[in-house]
Parts: C-alpha cells; sequence; structure tokens
C-alpha cells in the first residue's frame, strides 16, 4: 500500500536503494503454471506498433557492478548453437504474430558486438527476412564496447540503417575503470568513439558511472567532460548499485555516498551544455535537423501501452496481461544452465511463455504510472482516464503526497516530477510497486 509515512521514510534514506527502471521487476517472475499459449495471448493485442527486441548475452569480460544475465564462457560453436536457436525462436514467433509491424529495433546484451561479424549479420537479418522488421524505416539501437566497435561491424551496422550506437564507457580515468575489474583502457575507448563518430551515426549514446571505487566529485566530472569531446547525442548518467553476486557484491567495503554529489554536478554540467533532462539516468541533446531514422508513416511505439516481442534467452516479451522471459540467474553456473536449456528448447515449447508475470488490472495501472511519472513527459492523468477509465487519484489517493513532499509538482492535467523527485526516482519507483510484487522479489532466491 503506498502511504505517506512509507514514503517519508523511504526518502530519509539514501537514493540509491535499487535500480528501478521497469515494472513490475524480473525477480517478481515465477513460473506459469499452466504455460500461456502465446497464439492466443498475442491474438488479443494490438501488434501494429510493436517493439523488437534480440538479446546477445555474451561479453568479453563480466565487469564487477553487472547483474546482466550474460556469460563470458562461450566459444564460436556455443555462439553458433545460440544464433540457430534464436532462429528457431524467431521462425515461431512470427508465425505466433501473424500480420504485425514493428516501431523499434534494438540488439542488447551482454555485447551483440563480441559476435563474429557474420552472427552480427544473421542477427540484423532474422529482424528484418524472419520477423519482417523494415529497418530502413525505424529507429534501431545496438549496445557496443569498446573492445568489439571494429570498423568492420560498425560498417554492417550503419549499412542495416542502425541509427543509435549505445557505448558503455563509465569512466575515462583508468585507475576507476580497472576497479570494476574491466580491461580497457582510456585509449583505446578515445579511439573507439573516433571511430563511431566517423562512421556518422545519428546518434551516440555514452553511458557512465559515478559512485565507482576511489573515484571523486572531481575525477567524475574529468569523465564527463572526456565524454562532451566526442558531442554524443545521449548521455547517461548511471549510479553504481552493487549487488548480489556481482564482483564488486563479494568485496567487504563499505560504499560510501559522494553518489548524489555527483548526480547533482553532473547533472548541472550537463544541462549548461545545453542537454536536456529526460529522467534521472538520461541526457539528450538535438542539433536543428538531427532526427531519429523514422518514416512519416511509421507507427510510433509507447513503453506504457504497447507490446514487445523479445527474442533471445536473456529476453523479455510484454503484453498488456503477461511479461514472461526465460529464467533469470547472475551466477556463472545459473546462467550456463538456463542458455543450455534455451539451446535445447524444441520448436512447438517457443509456442508457450512458461515464466513470466500476470498483470492484473491495478498492476497494469502501476505500470503505467511508474513508466510516465519517472520520464520527463510526466504523468498525463487526461490519458490515464482514457486508458483506463477511471481517475488516478481516486485509484490511488495516497499518489497526492508527492506534492506535499515537494517530489513532484502538477500543472493542468499533469504531474511531473520536480528536480528534488527525479534525483529519488528510483525511491519514488521503488515505492509505487504493488505489495505484491514486493513479496515476490523478497521471496525470490537469485541464482
Amino acid at each position: 500500500m503506498l502511504t505517506i509515512q512509507n514514503l517519508k521514510s523511504k526518502i530519509a534514506q539514501s537514493p540509491y536503494q535499487a535500480y528501478v527502471y521497469s515494472y513490475p521487476h524480473k525477480t517478481a517472475y515465477r513460473p506459469l503454471t499452466p504455460p500461456v499459449h502465446l497464439p492466443e495471448l498475442w491474438a488479443q493485442q494490438d501488434r501494429q506498433a510493436l517493439f523488437l527486441y534480440i538479446h546477445i548475452p555474451f561479453c568479453e569480460m563480466r565487469c564487477g557492478f553487472c547483474n546482466l544475465f550474460t556469460t563470458v564462457s562461450h566459444n564460436e560453436d556455443f555462439m553458433s548453437q545460440y544464433i540457430r536457436t534464436l532462429q528457431r525462436q524467431a521462425q515461431r514467433m512470427k508465425a505466433v504474430l501473424g500480420d504485425a509491424s514493428f516501431a523499434r529495433f534494438a540488439i542488447g546484451g551482454g555485447t551483440p558486438t563480441q559476435l563474429p561479424i557474420q552472427h552480427l549479420e544473421t542477427i540484423l537479418n532474422i529482424a528484418e527476412n524472419t520477423m519482417g522488421a523494415k529497418l530502413q524505416e525505424i529507429p534501431i539501437s545496438v549496445e557496443v564496447s569498446p573492445e568489439t566497435a571494429t570498423e568492420d561491424k560498425l560498417k554492417l551496422l550503419r549499412s542495416h540503417a542502425v541509427d543509435r550506437v549505445s557505448i558503455g564507457v563509465q569512466s575515462f580515468i583508468d585507475s576507476e575503470v580497472l576497479a570494476t575489474q574491466r580491461r580497457q583502457s582510456t585509449t583505446q575507448v578515445e579511439a573507439t568513439l573516433t571511430r563511431i563518430k566517423e562512421m556518422r551515426f545519428p546518434t551516440l549514446n555514452i553511458d557512465l558511472i559515478y559512485g565507482l571505487p576511489g573515484q571523486t566529485v572531481n575525477t567524475w566530472l574529468q569523465s564527463i567532460q572526456a565524454t562532451l569531446r566526442f558531442q554524443p547525442e545521449e548521455i547517461y548518467l548511471y549510479p553504481l548499485y552493487v549487488r548480489s553476486l556481482t564482483g564488486l557484491g563479494r568485496t567487504d567495503r563499505e560504499w560510501d555516498d559522494i553518489r548524489l554529489a555527483c548526480y547533482r554536478e553532473g547533472r548541472s554540467l550537463l544541462l549548461s551544455e545545453g542537454y536536456t533532462q529526460v529522467s534521472m539516468r538520461m541526457f539528450r541533446r538535438l542539433e536543428e535537423g538531427q532526427g531519429i531514422n523514422f518514416s512519416p508513416s511509421s507507427p510510433v511505439y509507447c513503453c506504457q501501452a504497447d507490446g514487445m516481442i523479445g527474442l533471445g534467452c536473456g529476453a523479455r516479451s510484454y503484453t498488456n496481461t503477461l511479461h514472461y522471459s526465460n529464467e533469470y540467474a547472475v551466477g556463472a553456473k545459473g546462467i550456463s544452465e538456463i542458455l543450455q536449456a534455451y539451446i535445447q528448447t524444441a520448436d512447438e515449447s517457443f509456442d508457450y511463455a512458461h515464466y513470466g508475470f500476470q498483470l492484473s488490472a491495478e498492476e497494469q495501472r502501476r505500470r503505467y504510472i511508474l513508466l510516465s511519472l519517472l520520464s520527463d513527459e510526466g504523468l498525463n492523468c487526461a490519458s490515464y482516464r482514457q486508458q483506463f477509465g477511471s481517475e488516478v487519484y481516486a485509484d490511488f489517493p495516497e499518489f497526492s503526497e508527492l506534492l506535499a513532499l515537494n517530489l513532484a509538482i502538477k500543472y493542468e492535467d499533469i504531474l511531473q516530477l520536480t528536480e528534488f523527485g527525479i534525483e529519488r526516482s528510483d525511491t519514488i519507483g521503488a515505492w509505487l510497486f504493488s505489495e505484491k510484487v514486493q513479496e515476490l522479489m523478497q521471496d525470490y532466491e537469485l541464482k
């Protein structure tokens, strides 16, 4: 239940208790009994503006802060098995969807460019030829790393109309990077960023992390200044979260809280450089005439309302009533077992969702609120009313306490986070979780 006492107590703590970016959290997923037949599920959905996501669970190294579903234990034979399985899954999923269209496509991981170039090309062909995504007409984003963003792979991505490249740099200070168990050097990073800029991708995104071991506010600002030399269209500023079973999570150190100071100084610097803040983490700069690769006739994807088709072992799929995926793990053994099970999946089994979370009417409302409120667009109460046929303050009367605590402001029919509220987005997001989701997350046993 949302309560003012609960929120006050959360706000008084560090803003960095847990990372909130979606709802419900993946640790709230459980086995579905019986499995859900996907043709019946998707037949009830609007399939004309879907998000296609393909997951590549391979990396060259495991960063100390990483809790993603990814492995460094792989060879080309295993990668080939994975790609063949992904192709089989895509063929079954295309049959499930029938006449569907995609408004957006992303390849994430892991590190997609860890794949040999022929496999990377196969992934792009699966999206276009098997799933029917019109790559020349929709936004496409691919995650890369400094070690794997080679010239030939970048050329391949550019030739398939990829218009956004996202690269995790984390820090331009070598000692800080080394402390996260990454091997990259600043020289290597700068060479890679130069190569990406020379390819003229319309959007370059650079990820940075604050709160790293040995980092100070000054070295954090140095990393942002180094980032600005490459004029990225987007910059994500991520606070360090230390999670169980990660490299940093196995240490005994206490994590200090220069993070809020880093956030505030970094935000101030980016705003002064012409960036606008889209969310707690995301900052964007748009030049005149610069835009995303959109055909005027393309449908627009909206994460609050539309579906996601996830292909690959670590991908999640979203409908308005069910979120589903494979099981999740962070430890090497758990990831290996899940990957092996995925590769051995029979074709007909891809027609069912075996693991996920059924969204009740209340959970659908909470998801809509959370995704709207944590972005710069804010919660549009009229859109909520149109979507759900009810008033947000009637459904969640405690919601007005956001105003009382100066976490949000209301103008016309929009509820928007204040500057104070934005920096506590993860706290507010967790406060919006239902009791059911919180209980499932607390009971989840991480593998």
